[in-house]
C-alpha cells in the first residue's frame, strides 16, 4: 500500500490501475495526481440520458460536464485513454427508486444492465486545488488529510422534467487576506465548478452547522478564515435520489474518477473578479469584475463635484457607491425613505432634492424584480400619494409603490415595522435607503442648513435606521449632500470640522453606506446606474444566481428603460412645481433643483451618468 503523500506526484493512469487492483488505502481523492482534472459520476438508463444532460446545462456550475458516454461504453477517450468506469472510481453507491442500497468497490456484477446505461462525467473541485496551492491559499482538507466538506442548501436548482433538487456545495476555509485569490485561481476553471457561490455566513445557504456536513468529513477553520462554498457535484447524487430511477449508480462522495487530462485548458469567464464585504452581520461578501466596479466608481466621481461649493468633497468615501448598490443587489426587498421639510413656512415644506432620486432607485429595483416600498411622514402622505401616481403615468414607474408611515409611538415600534411580528429573525425587508431625509442631530433636533429646527415636521422615520442596526442580515445606505441627512452619521466628524453650521445640524445616525453627492438626487441616479451595471455584470450575474439556472443577460432590455433619463426628469420636475415642491436653497418654483437649472446643469449630470 501506498502511502497519501506519495500519491500526489503519481500520473492519472497509474492511479487507476492502482484503485482498479485494490491497492490504495485511501478514503477520498482531493489531492491526487495534482493539476489533473477529475470528475464526479452519474449513471443512469439511457432513457433518462437526454432530460440530464439537459439538467446539467441549464446547472452548469454544480454540473459542468465534461464527457457523455454511449449506452454500454465504460471508457471515455477524450478524458482517459484506458480507463473503465465499472472499477476506475475507489467507491461507488447504488441507488434503487430514490434510495441508496449500498456501496461498491466495482460495478463489474452490474456489466449485463449498464449495457442500458449512461455515464455522465462531471467536473470536480479536487480538479482546482493545485491551482489555489499555487497561489499560496492553503487547502485546509488537505492539510487536515480529510475529505472536503459537502452541504446541502436550499438554493434550488433549475428543473427539467423529473431532474429537480437543490444545490450541493463544498466549503474550503480561506483567510480572508486571500479570498481575492481564491475567486481569481479558481473563476476560469469553469469545469471544476469555477468561482464560489457563496462567501461568508453558511446560514445564508440555510446551512446550519458546518461541523456536521451532509457529505465528507468536517474541515476545521484556523483562526481569520471565512468559509468559502463552491458549487458541488454531488447536487447531481440529489438529482438522481430526487427522480427515483429503478436503478443508477453513482461515485461515492470525494472518491472522484480521475482523468488524464490537465488543468491548463481554461476560458474566460467575462472578466477579472473582486470580492467585496457587504455586510458583518451575518457576514457576507459579493463578487463583481474589475470593469463594472470601475465604471461604479466613475459615476461616483461624477456626482462627488461640489456645485453649491459646500465642502462635501471632505465627506465623501471611496467605494461606497460600490458597496451599497451590491448590498441592494442581493436585497430582496428594500425600504426608501425621503423628504426634507426644509421649507417651514410654506406648504408643502418638502423642497424636491430627493424624491425624483428616490423614484429612480425605485424603478430600477421594480425592474430588477425586487420588492419595493417608500415609508414617510404621515402629514406628507397625500403628496407622495400623487407623485408615485404622476410616476406611473409618466413611465418612471411600473407600478405603483406601497407608501407607508411611521410615527414611532412605543419602544419596539420600529421593530415591529421592519419584523414580521418583531421578530429579528423575519425582517420584512433586507435594505434601508435615505435620500434626502432630514437626519436628527446629537441633540434629537432636526435641522435644515439654515441650522433652523424643523423636528415639528418631521417623523422618526431615524428609529428604523438605528433599529436596523440589531437586526442580523438588514444593510442600510444613507445618501446626502451637506451631512444633515439621515445615514451621514457615518460621517459626522467631518461634517462638524468642514460643513457651515455642521456643529449643529450634523445628523447622528449612521448608515452602513453613506453616498455623498453635489446633490442627494444625483446620487440617486448614481444607485439607479450602478445597480445596471451590476446586473450587466457576467460575473455578478453568476454570483446572485449561485451558478444554477441560465445568464439573466437578455433580461438587460427589461432593465434598460428604468435607467433615468433626461426626458424623464424633466417631465417629474415639472410635476413637483405643480405641486407646488420648491427648490431647497431659494424655495422658488422653477425648474431647478438646489438653486441649479434643470437645463444644462441636472440634465447634463444625468447625460454623464448614463
Amino acid at each position: 500500500m501506498l502511502l497519501t503523500g506519495g500519491l500526489k506526484s503519481l500520473l492519472p493512469h497509474v492511479l487507476r490501475r492502482m484503485i482498479r487492483c485494490n491497492r490504495l488505502s485511501i478514503s477520498n481523492t482531493s489531492g491526487m495526481a495534482e493539476g489533473y482534472k477529475q470528475a464526479n459520476v452519474v449513471i443512469l438508463h439511457k432513457s433518462l440520458a437526454d432530460d440530464f444532460e439537459k439538467f446539467c446545462h441549464a446547472n452548469d456550475g454544480p454540473l459542468p460536464l465534461l464527457y457523455r458516454s454511449q449506452p454500454g461504453d465504460w471508457n471515455c477517450p477524450s478524458l482517459s485513454g484506458d480507463s473503465d468506469i465499472r472499477t476506475d472510481c475507489l467507491q461507488y453507491r447504488k441507488y434503487e427508486h430514490g434510495a441508496c442500497t449500498g456501496s461498491l468497490k466495482s460495478l463489474k456484477e452490474y456489466s449485463e444492465q449498464l449495457k442500458d446505461m449512461v455515464t455522465f462525467y462531471l467536473g470536480c473541485s479536487f480538479s482546482f486545488e493545485k491551482a489555489v496551492q499555487k497561489d499560496g491559499i492553503p487547502i485546509r482538507n488537505v492539510e487536515q488529510k480529510c475529505n472536503v466538506s459537502m452541504y446541502k442548501t436550499y438554493v434550488p436548482c433549475y428543473s427539467i422534467s423529473m431532474f429537480h433538487c437543490n444545490l450541493v456545495v463544498t466549503m474550503r476555509p480561506i483567510p480572508e487576506s486571500k479570498l481575492g485569490a481564491a475567486v481569481l485561481a479558481t473563476s476560469e476553471l469553469k469545469e471544476a465548478h469555477g468561482a464560489p457561490i457563496h462567501i461568508g455566513d453558511p446560514g445564508l445557504l440555510g446551512i446550519q452547522d458546518l461541523s456536521k456536513p451532509d457529505y465528507g468529513d468536517p474541515v476545521h477553520l484556523h483562526p481569520g478564515d471565512i468559509p468559502v462554498f463552491w458549487a458541488c457535484g454531488v447536487t447531481g447524487v440529489e438529482a438522481i435520489i430526487n427522480c427515483r430511477a429503478p436503478l443508477a449508480f453513482t461515485h461515492s462522495p470525494g472518491c472522484m474518477f480521475i482523468t488524464d487530462v490537465k488543468n491548463d485548458n481554461v476560458r474566460s469567464s467575462g472578466g477579472v473578479p473582486q470580492v467585496h464585504c457587504i455586510s458583518q452581520d451575518p457576514l457576507h461578501f459579493s463578487i463583481v469584475s474589475e470593469e463594472a466596479a470601475q465604471k461604479i466608481k466613475v459615476l461616483e466621481t461624477l456626482i462627488a463635484i461640489d456645485p453649491g461649493e459646500r465642502g462635501i468633497r471632505h465627506l465623501q468615501r471611496q467605494g461606497e457607491l460600490l458597496g451599497a448598490c451590491l448590498a441592494m443587489s442581493h436585497a430582496g426587498s428594500v425600504l426608501i425613505t425621503t423628504g426634507f421639510p426644509t421649507h417651514f413656512m410654506h406648504q408643502p415644506p418638502e423642497e424636491n432634492d430627493g424624491p425624483p432620486g428616490a423614484l429612480a432607485i425605485a424603478a430600477m429595483l421594480q425592474a430588477l424584480e425586487k420588492q419595493v416600498a417608500i415609508v414617510t411622514d404621515q402629514r406628507a402622505m397625500d403628496l407622495n400619494k400623487k407623485i408615485i401616481e404622476e410616476a406611473v403615468q409618466l413611465g418612471i414607474l411600473k407600478k405603483p409603490i406601497p407608501l407607508l408611515s411611521y410615527q414611532g409611538e412605543s419602544a419596539d415600534s420600529a421593530l415591529m415595522f421592519l419584523c414580521e411580528n418583531g421578530n429579528p429573525g423575519r425582517p420584512r425587508f433586507d435594505h434601508l435607503v435615505a435620500i434626502e431625509r432630514a437626519g436628527m442631530a446629537a441633540d434629537g433636533n432636526y435641522y435644515n442648513a439654515r441650522k433652523v429646527n424643523i423636528k415639528h415636521l418631521v417623523d422618526p422615520i431615524d428609529e428604523l435606521f438605528l433599529a436596523a442596526q440589531t437586526i442580523p442580515g438588514v444593510t442600510t445606505t444613507g445618501v446626502g449632500d451637506g451631512g444633515n441627512e439621515l445615514g451621514m452619521g457615518k460621517v459626522k466628524d467631518a461634517v462638524k470640522k468642514h460643513i457651515k453650521n455642521g456643529d449643529v445640524i450634523a445628523c447622528d445616525v449612521e448608515a452602513d453606506f453613506t453616498v455623498v453627492a453635489g446633490v442627494s438626487n444625483w446620487g440617486g441616479y448614481a444607485i439607479a446606474c450602478a445597480l445596471y451595471v451590476l446586473r450587466c455584470c457576467d460575473i455578478h450575474d453568476r454570483y446572485l444566481r449561485r451558478a444554477v439556472g441560465f445568464p439573466r443577460t437578455p433580461s438587460r432590455r427589461l432593465w434598460l428603460p428604468a435607467l433615468p433619463s433626461v426626458t424623464k426628469e424633466e417631465k417629474l420636475l415639472k410635476t413637483l412645481v405643480q405641486l407646488g415642491v420648491r427648490s431647497g436653497k431659494t424655495a422658488s418654483l422653477e425648474m431647478e433643483v438646489d438653486g441649479l437649472p434643470f437645463y444644462n446643469t441636472h440634465s447634463h449630470m444625468i447625460e454623464k451618468l448614463l
